[in-house]
Order: structure tokens, then C-alpha cells, then sequence
């Protein structure tokens, strides 16, 4: 999926779409975006060091997990994140970098997912965890 299908399926817009690409490969999502620099959250973290926020990789995680969720992710719908767990960050993620991301749901109840991902720049793991959300009403 390209950024025009993500829209179809996630209320995230510029400048917060943070997916340039994203698939399901045996149900697992994976997702890519490429740090350009000049991204808004790179303003002021940290000048002259620029890198990506944490909760930005997370969020970037979290918006991989909704191509898992397309058939429930309907007009009308919003995934809301309800936590995060055991959140790791291994290495900084930078411009210019190629971010990719694993994530796989594992437990569904009722309009609560449970999921675990992860964020690397090639072979280098920077972020692992897991996450929680909910699909509800907007």
C-alpha cells in the first residue's frame, strides 16, 4: 500500500502520516518510512543532532498495526492506542535513515488488539515493543 491507500483505511494525514509503504506478508505488517529531515519533529530534537523521538517511532509502529485491522477499520472508526509495554530503544534513528517496521497482533478482544513490533534501520534494531489499542468510534 502506498500513502493514498493508507488514507483509505487510517484517518492519519500530513504532517502525522508517518508510513511511506506498508503491507501484510503472513500476517505480519510491515511498514517503511524514510526520515527525510525536515520533518516537524525533528525541529529542536536535537539541533544539530537530529533524532527521531521515541514516541514518534512508536506512533510509526502503531500506524503499521492499522493495515492489520482494514476490515475494522471502517468509516467512522479510529484506532486509539491504549498502552504500551516493554518498550526498548536500542538505537537513535536519524535523517536520511530507511525506518522498517514488524508488527503482528497477538490477542484480539472484543475492540481491544494487543500487539509487539519492532523498528530498524537496516540490520540495526532500534525500537522493540508492545501496544495495546482500541477500534472505536470517532
Amino acid at each position: 500500500m502506498n500513502r493514498e491507500e493508507l488514507k483509505s483505511i487510517m484517518p492519519h494525514r500530513e504532517p502525522m502520516l508517518l508510513l511511506d509503504e506498508a503491507e501484510c506478508v503472513d500476517g505480519e505488517a510491515h511498514g517503511k518510512y524514510l526520515v527525510k529531515g525536515d520533518e516537524f519533529f525533528l525541529q529542536g530534537h536535537f539541533p544539530g543532532n537530529p533524532i527521531v523521538p521515541g514516541v514518534i517511532q512508536c506512533e510509526i509502529l502503531a500506524q503499521t498495526a492499522c493495515v492489520l485491522l482494514q476490515e475494522g477499520m471502517t468509516e467512522g472508526k479510529i484506532g486509539m492506542y491504549t498502552g504500551l509495554k516493554n518498550v526498548k530503544f536500542k538505537s537513535p534513528v536519524k535523517p536520511g535513515d530507511l525506518f522498517e517496521t514488524k508488527v503482528r497482533i497477538t490477542k484480539h478482544m472484543g475492540a481491544f488488539y494487543f500487539a509487539e513490533g519492532e523498528g530498524c534501520v537496516g540490520e540495526r534494531l532500534c525500537v522493540k515493543g508492545e501496544f495495546s489499542f482500541a477500534v472505536v468510534d470517532a
